[in-house]
């Protein structure tokens, strides 16, 4: 994608949506940590229909390792891999607790360092809790990286990577949430709603889908 089609696909998906926001519910870093982190192969209605009520009983490490292992399983019972991310949950929240004074910390590597927490979870708390410029490549990422053609690559390191260089700074706090909304709601992956996509005519994608 040329550099003027590239300002034109971002400012396209700012005007119509200036302030987007992530679907996911938190009341506060350490919770967005959490359901972030419950969120992988998972959707975003499942994980906040599982931590609604959690959220209102735990909102620090310290309430969700007296909740325990168990207690935690119990509310998350309904997502995929549950015994592993309850297992992981605790295992951060203790950790946060020992070596962060129970504070999520605005740190790339320190966050990549708890369990259950990669690249694209640090990179979606960071960008969410405190402002940082960062692009998680989940699945709709990808997709809508390498389909338009904004930044193709083979992998999603690749495409954040890619993304990093071409999204001008202007629209790099909110891209990520932009390029995600636009993922799942109209350059969908069996079907693009390419009619009535605001961005279609500086997509590269050759096979667009029409009305008729």
């Amino acid at each position: 994608m040329k550099k003027a089609d590239v300002v034109t696909f971002y400012s396209r998906l700012r005007d119509a949506d200036p302030e987007p926001k992530g679907e996911l519910h938190f009341v506060n870093p350490y919770t967005l940590l959490v359901a972030v982190a419950l969120s992988a192969q998972a959707t975003d209605v499942g994980v906040n229909k599982a931590t609604t009520p959690l959220f209102k009983k735990v909102k620090t490490p310290e309430a969700m390792v007296k909740l325990g292992l168990a207690g935690l399983k119990d509310h998350i019972k309904t997502i995929g891999l549950y015994n592993t991310k309850a297992k992981n949950v605790i295992a951060l929240s203790q950790l946060l607790i020992e070596r962060h004074g129970s504070v999520v910390p605005d740190d790339q590597a320190a966050l990549e360092a708890l369990p259950g927490v990669g690249r694209k979870t640090a990179n979606v708390v960071r960008n969410i809790a405190f402002g940082a410029p960062t692009i998680a490549v989940d699945t709709h990422i990808f997709r809508v990286s390498n389909r338009t053609g904004l930044a193709p690559g083979k992998t999603p390191l690749a495409v954040e990577k890619k993304l990093l260089k071409v999204t001008p700074d202007e629209f790099a706090l909110h891209a990520h949430h932009w390029l995600i909304l636009l993922g799942r709601y109209t350059c969908k992956a069996r079907k693009p709603d390419c009619p009535n996509c605001i961005v279609a005519d500086v997509c590269a994608f050759k096979g667009k889908t029409t009305l008729a």
